[in-house]
């Protein structure tokens, strides 16, 4: 249950910090960084002590980053005029970008690593596809991590913006292909491991299905409201070009 546990930490500190985030993200996006370049040199043995090692769970597994995701996923199904929901909004997109700071750091100790074991990985089904998987999720947070920024959006037309956006949605499933991919083998192994791979399993599965219900219901209710433009994209979303609680995310 560490899993759901570091999700609801992740959630309730979202919340209780998001003043904190709207009046200086710059101060967590340094936070975000410092820790993936202590989880680096930590791998790579420059560090010593055991201190650091929580972020091999917290960070180089993307544990928290992915959480941090997940709570910008379920910003996207509040009800708009909310305390809650305007409260969360109005930093959705800097917590894109902390996940997206943390998502790298993972991304680059894996592929890294992935590609070392080249041989290895085209003999394993799972691990290939898994790879496969890990480098157009690269991609596509490149992409929707770079397109989060502010002065990025400035600069880019309405239009282009929403496009891009919408590749948000293969990058949620395909992140939940991918933890399908890694988990499985280790569920299906037994022993201690093999039940908690299941664990987290049936805890991903319901955290991502309840927001495909959840987004799907929110994009009805919103639609039958009619805040919705032609194009199919929430009104909101349109305002693209500053702070606020209708600055929205690439990422969300």
């Amino acid at each position: 249950m560490t899993i759901a546990l570091i999700l609801v930490i992740t959630a309730v500190l979202c919340v209780a910090l998001a003043g904190m985030i709207r009046e200086a993200p710059w101060l967590f996006y340094l936070l975000a960084v410092s820790t993936v370049l202590i989880l680096i040199a930590g791998v790579y043995g420059s560090i010593g002590g055991n201190w650091w090692k929580p972020l091999i769970l917290l960070v180089r597994r993307c544990t928290l980053a992915l959480a941090l995701f997940t709570v910008v996923m379920y910003i996207g199904v509040l009800p708009k005029g909310s305390k809650l929901g305007m409260r969360m909004r109005s930093v959705r997109a800097e917590l894109s970008i902390i996940a997206w700071i943390l998502c790298m750091g993972h991304m680059c100790l894996y592929l890294a690593h992935y590609f070392v074991r080249a041989f290895v990985i085209a003999a394993r089904p799972n691990l290939l596809i898994a790879f496969v998987v890990a480098i157009a999720l690269f991609v596509l947070l490149l992409i929707l991590g770079v397109t989060s920024f502010t002065f990025v959006k400035r600069r880019i037309s309405a239009r282009t913006w929403k496009r891009i956006q919408i590749l948000a949605y293969p990058f949620f499933l395909l992140v939940y292909v991918h933890l399908m991919l890694m988990l499985a083998p280790s569920a299906l192994s037994g022993g201690v491991s093999g039940t908690s791979a299941s664990v987290d399993i049936v805890v991903y599965t319901v955290v991502f299905a309840a927001y495909l219900v959840l987004r799907l219901w929110r994009y009805a209710v919103d639609r039958k409201a009619g805040l919705f433009t032609a194009g199919g994209v929430s009104a909101t979303d349109q305002n693209i070009g500053g702070s606020g609680e209708d600055a929205s995310s690439a990422l969300a």
